[in-house]
């Protein structure tokens, strides 16, 4: 038994009530075994550049959580080593010292995250922070002195600071928007707090932002992706968007802001740039800092743009401007002459290389995968990848351009003996054409053992996003691998709105969320219905958050192409949204501004044709989840929704979870979600089952 089969033993059994059997009765693969993959996480390369740090969880059902613990592999992945084995997961580690020890994040008694240390084969476990509230993300200077981490600090006043004598009152005083985020109540905002650090404790730490009412990082996504460390460590950049309230709520407008250790003074880097300025990370001599900048305020899915900034004269640079793709992340290489970065590009999100001498681009390695994490070294990269058909893996991306070229290494196969067990679905690439006269790369994803004499059941695979790529993803709980093995042939069209086909094809559905790209969707559909193995009559549509939208819409517009609908997270009433939601430049964006402007006509246009107008035309079964921590998009929409249904007489059902945001996160609710996905469809596309 490999090493890797041995951890993938070991996570089962700590999960251990799913059963030694995953397969079902047909040999696919199912819901369960699914559940119990191992979930490769946040690869590290040690200084010397011999091993790689990195994390994987499992998830126990019993306990309905999950838990990440460490391994150590050496750079070929021929040993691998489990250094922790804790009842909870440890998070963010990094190397120190050289490599002789490892820094990581780990509850203290009370359950606040806090900054341990140990040996780098995890014994000598020590807590190195104190912090009250603990810490949700650290990152060490290069001369390992100091350290920046992330602590909240209060932002909302309670009824009891207003009023002292109703300490046990409740109700939320509200002033200004941003009163809440994605799944929480902002009554806290993360700060930056500097300290110093001796390889043991870290003391002393200072809030470098104190009395300013801003987050660093933003919520809800930022990290320490946020802060770069100059060479020196005399310098801590770092990324805020200094604005509260209604200003916050419409603004996308981050900046890059420098603070001085020594002077503790702030200077703003990207005044005048006014979309998201992001990711900064400083060229390893310390001359240029690098960064993420999209151009307009008020847009998120804007063209990520990398740009340099010359450290010494200010003098700032576009090293994308001829290249029309968006980027996810990027990394400089160690000699400082390149920088490697991720992007969606064609259906898939490889990695590129772009020369710092004349800004040439080229693409390492051409497989059908989806890259994730960059961190170079001298002679390769080390980097994750994932595919439709299996979960992150750790890879090595050789950089022998002079003799090969750059080849492909896989490190890990944490997963491989599990899903050596199932029959495994097949993908197909696609070129649908649309009703404007373009092709739309479209994934298809065939059940195992795929016969084209027979006749089969379809889901069509709306995204969401609204601009997130139909690429070579990996979800655990849009598995289009589950949905194929469940004798289902899934079609996932990369619809106007998509990135990695050029800024207009990704720019086009801004304004116009039921135009063209809603026509993208059925001409995939019809494109497929042509196929002589597609049954016409059992195919089916779903998706969620925008992919919800997208059905709530279909079903007042997909003239009986559907028989079944599933819309999970999704906008129905699109004038309620506007209102509802809280990051209003979104809304201001996609939709066009307010509805009750009536000199606007491309608002006035998208409200016109919000889905709740077309419920007159609803015909088909649909079932309805969402969470009700869900705060970019009200759970009161889907109850909308399953309402208007169930008042049509239209077969509907609902699923509420009262614990869930706009994901399906709980283990338990996951495996819940996924056996009422495929009841709902197999009662309706599969009626010889029933």
């Amino acid at each position: 038994m490999t090493a890797s089969a041995v951890m993938i033993a070991a996570g089962a059994a700590s999960a251990g009530n799913i059963g030694p059997d995953f397969k079902s009765p047909d040999g696919n693969f199912t819901i369960e075994a699914l559940e119990a993959l191992g979930r490769v996480s946040s690869p590290q390369v040690s200084p010397d550049g011999k091993n790689i740090l990195f994390g994987i969880a499992y998830e126990d059902l019993a306990a309905n959580k999950s838990n990440n613990d460490l391994y150590i592999t050496d750079i070929n992945g021929e040993s691998i080593t489990r250094i922790t084995n804790t009842p909870k997961s440890e998070s963010g580690a990094v190397w120190i010292e050289n490599g002789k020890k490892i820094a990581f994040l780990y509850p203290d008694d009370e359950g606040n995250m806090q900054i341990w240390t140990m040996n780098a084969d995890g014994s000598e476990r020590l807590q190195a922070s104190t912090h009250p509230g603990g810490v949700s993300g650290f990152l060490i200077s290069p001369d390992a002195k100091k350290v920046v981490v992330i602590g909240n600090i209060k932002y909302a006043r309670s009824a009891g600071d207003v009023y002292p004598d109703l300490p046990e009152a409740t109700g939320r005083i509200i002033d200004d928007l941003m009163y809440k985020h994605w799944d929480e109540w902002v009554t806290e905002i993360p700060h930056p707090f500097i300290g110093s650090f001796n390889g043991t404790n870290v003391e002393g730490l200072k809030d470098i932002m104190a009395e300013e009412p801003f987050e660093a990082p933003m919520k809800p996504f930022g990290g320490v992706e946020s802060f770069a460390w100059s060479p020196d460590s005399k310098t801590l950049v770092y990324v805020s968007r200094k604005k509260t309230g209604k200003e916050y709520a419409i603004s996308t407008n981050s900046d890059l802001y420098a603070y001085d250790t020594l002077t503790e003074t702030t200077k703003n880097l990207t005044e005048g740039m006014m979309g998201y300025d992001t990711a900064p990370a400083f060229s390893p001599d310390g001359n240029y800092l690098a960064w993420l900048s999209m151009e307009h305020d008020g847009y998120e899915s804007d063209k990520n743009r990398l740009f340099l900034l010359d450290w010494k004269t200010g003098e700032k640079k576009d090293l994308t401007l001829q290249w029309d793709y968006t980027i996810d992340e990027f990394a400089w290489s160690p000699d400082g002459k390149s920088i490697f970065f991720i992007a969606p590009k064609d259906g898939v999100i490889p990695v590129f290389q772009l020369s710092l001498k004349n800004s040439e681009i080229s693409q390492l390695v051409d497989i059908r995968a989806d890259f994730t994490t960059l961190a170079p070294t001298k002679s390769s990269v080390i980097t994750m990848a994932h595919s439709m058909l299996w979960p992150n893996e750790i890879f090595k991306i050789e950089l022998d351009a002079i003799r090969r070229g750059p080849s492909l290494n896989k490190i890990t196969d944490i997963n491989g003996e599990l899903l050596s067990q199932f029959d495994m679905p097949s993908v197909e690439k696609h070129l649908v054409p649309t009703t404007d006269g373009k092709e739309m790369t479209t994934w298809v994803v065939y059940p195992p053992k795929f016969d084209k004499n027979k006749k089969y059941p379809s889901i069509l695979y709306c995204q969401g996003g609204p601009q997130s790529p139909v690429s070579q993803f990996w979800s655990y709980r849009w598995n289009l691998a589950l949905m194929a093995a469940k004798g289902y042939i899934v079609i996932a069209p990369n619809r106007r709105g998509l990135p990695g086909f050029g800024t207009e094809w990704n720019e086009q559905i801004s304004k116009d969320y039921p135009g063209q790209n809603m026509n993208d969707y059925l001409s995939a559909a019809d494109y497929m219905r042509n196929m002589p193995y597609i049954d016409k009559e059992r195919m089916g549509a779903t998706g969620a958050s925008y992919g919800g939208f997208s059905i709530y819409y279909l079903a007042g517009h997909h003239e009986g192409r559907f028989s079944a609908l599933l819309a999970h997270a999704g906008i129905f009433n699109m004038e309620a949204q506007y209102l509802e939601t809280e990051e209003m430049w979104f809304a201001n964006w996609d939709m066009g501004g307010a509805f009750w402007d009536k000199e606007n006509a491309e608002a006035q246009r998208t409200f016109a044709n919000s889905p709740h107008r077309f419920v007159d035309k609803w015909t088909t079964p649909i079932m309805i989840s969402h969470g009700e921590y869900d705060y970019r998009i009200l759970a009161s929409q889907g109850m909308q929704a399953f309402n208007a249904a169930k008042l049509r007489g239209i077969p509907a059902e609902m699923v509420i979870f009262p614990d869930e945001n706009h994901w399906i996160l709980k283990p338990q609710n996951a495996v819940l979600w996924q056996r009422l996905f495929f009841r709902w469809f197999d009662k309706w596309l599969k009626p010889e089952n029933n």
